[in-house]
């Protein structure tokens, strides 16, 4: 431990909890004031205008929100938060408190069930990330009057880093009863399935997603013949739907307790559709990778001519695609490495031509490209494809047609 990890240590050890959640509502309030002042303007206010709409019409709840998640995680130009400034231009703050003011930039989001109250605390379930969180208000217990046990509060939560276990509540907070469970429980899968990032809080369940995706896969790889496919659009559609029909009859056929005496909606509707960008193209590439999962190319067809015969290299629209797939985010080196490996003999002649480098070797220069155009790829560890669900969620969202796993 360092002089100054010590002395961080020692100071928290003095500082009782109680104390550090009123010194945390010193400091929230002046950082609020902080990041609304005039030198965010330029940056807030378009934030505040583009939720309020045509109308003009932000309530409370939502512009509270906004500023919170504004000073919290946005990021200004320079890659800086508020937090960040706010910490940097005040040198009277000690190291416990810039700890826990450096701190507050990861915090947690989610739709939380009311497990108990503690004396001046509520004990939480995060219905998306399987976790509970003993959680305090910095203006006292005054904050959870009005809910119970049951209730269920959509909010996000900020730790106290020098109490450990201990979480407070940050921007606004919405309560709701327990008979909207139903509703809680849908927006929680799409807060899971939208933001798989919020599940994976949990390393349990990111490992629970690996195993769910290698079983997926494996059943995809089975289901379909392989775990590459170059097709249209509709056939796509047409195989991808059967395919989780197929999973979803296994499923049941798999729990026949569950089933039995039930009626099973939805075995002939469609689970899956393309996305208008992809269904106008020629072909669809659908591979399932071991890492990065389910993904869909669009034009993969082409893109795959192209390597097969580098000749088309010198065409215009060839060129163009492979610089779409280098250049967007969208699109992660996957397929451009499958197409790479499955063409080793003309991959080189490829590159060479698109990036005018008559040096150019794919074994060589290959991955420092990849990371030259797409380092918001590698600046982060991977994930699951699929996001696990809690048992709580699962039992909230019983009655209605779900998987044992949502894609993001």
């Amino acid at each position: 431990m360092t002089d100054a990890e010590q002395g961080t240590h020692q100071e928290a050890g003095e500082r009782s909890l109680t104390d550090l959640i009123e010194r945390s509502a010193e400091l929230k309030g002046q950082l609020v004031a902080f990041g609304q002042s005039s030198r965010f303007d330029r940056w807030l206010t378009p934030l505040l205008l583009e939720a309020a709409g045509p109308e003009r019409q932000l309530d409370e709840g939502e512009a509270i929100r906004i500023v919170d998640h504004f000073i919290l995680r946005y990021r200004l130009p320079d890659g800086s938060t508020v937090v960040d400034r706010f910490v940097a231009g005040r040198t009277d703050l000690t190291a416990v408190d810039r700890d826990m003011l450096l701190g507050w930039r990861d915090p947690v989001e989610g739709i939380f069930e009311i497990q108990r109250k503690e004396k001046d605390a509520i004990v939480l379930l995060n219905l998306v990330d399987d976790l509970e969180y003993r959680t305090y208000s910095n203006v006292g217990r005054a904050a959870f009057r009005g809910v119970s046990k049951g209730d269920f509060l959509h909010t996000c939560l900020v730790p106290v880093h020098a109490a450990d276990g201990a979480w407070l509540v940050s921007g606004a907070m919405s309560s709701y009863p327990k008979s909207s469970a139903t509703e809680i429980a849908q927006a929680a899968l799409q807060l899971a399935t939208t933001r798989p990032e919020l599940v994976f809080r949990n390393p349990q369940k990111i490992e629970q997603g690996w195993q769910t995706m290698r079983e997926d896969r494996a059943a995809f790889v089975e289901f379909c013949g392989g775990d590459e496919l170059v097709l249209p659009p509709a056939e796509v559609e047409d195989l991808l739907n059967a395919y989780y029909r197929h999973r979803q009859e296994a499923a049941v056929a798999g729990r026949p307790d569950r089933a039995q005496g039930r009626r099973l909606p939805g075995l002939d509707l469609p689970f899956f559709e393309l996305p208008p960008e992809l269904a106008g193209s020629d072909t669809i590439g659908v591979i399932y990778d071991q890492v990065d999962g389910l993904n869909f190319y669009a034009d993969y067809g082409m893109l795959r001519d192209l390597f097969a015969d580098p000749a088309l290299a010198g065409r215009r629209q060839h060129q163009d695609l492979l610089r779409t797939y280098l250049r967007e985010e969208s699109i992660g080196p996957l397929p451009i490495r499958r197409l790479a490996a499955a063409y080793p003999e003309t991959a080189d002649t490829v590159f060479r031509k698109l990036l005018r480098k008559p040096g150019f070797t794919w074994s060589e220069h290959g991955e420092a490209l990849l990371r030259r155009r797409k380092p918001w790829y590698y600046a982060t560890e991977p994930r699951p494809g699929v996001s696990v669900i809690g048992d709580r969620l699962s039992a909230l969202a019983a009655g209605r047609r779900q998987s044992p796993f949502t894609r993001p």
